[in-house]
C-alpha cells in the first residue's frame, strides 16, 4: 500500500496562535465595547499571541474619542491599549477584520500590534 502524504483531513492553526471573533459591538457613553465567548485562554494563566477577527462595524456617527474594550460573554472587561500603553479609540480602529494582539492576563493587558492608524 502506499503511503499517504498528505493527511485526508487538515487541522487549521492546530496548536498556533489561538483565534477569537466577536459577537457584538456596544457603545456607551464612556467606550465602545465588542464582545467574544469564552476562549480556553480567558481566565486562564496566558501570555501571548491572538489572532481577534472583528466581525461588527463600530456605528456610523460614534465619537472616535472613545476607548475600546474587550469582553467576554458580557462581563470581564480590558481596556484594549496601543504600543505605549494608550487606550485605543474608535478612531484606530478602521474596520472589521483581522487584528493581532498580544495578550498578557498576568498584567491584564490587551495590546494591539496591527491596525493601529
Amino acid at each position: 500500500m502506499p503511503t499517504q502524504v498528505l493527511p485526508a483531513r487538515i487541522n487549521v492553526n492546530q496548536f498556533g496562535i489561538p483565534t477569537v471573533s466577536s459577537n457584538a459591538v456596544s457603545v456607551g457613553t464612556a467606550q465602545v465595547a465588542f464582545d467574544f465567548n469564552n476562549h480556553p485562554t480567558i481566565g486562564q494563566p496566558f501570555r501571548g499571541l491572538v489572532i481577534v477577527r472583528l466581525n461588527q462595524v463600530i456605528p456610523t456617527g460614534t465619537t472616535g474619542t472613545l476607548p475600546i474594550v474587550f469582553t467576554s460573554d458580557g462581563s470581564n472587561t480590558v481596556n484594549l491599549v496601543g504600543f505605549n500603553g494608550d487606550n485605543i479609540t474608535v478612531a484606530d480602529i478602521p474596520g472589521t477584520g483581522i487584528y493581532l494582539v498580544f495578550v498578557d492576563s498576568q498584567s491584564n493587558t490587551v495590546q494591539l500590534l496591527t491596525g493601529i492608524v
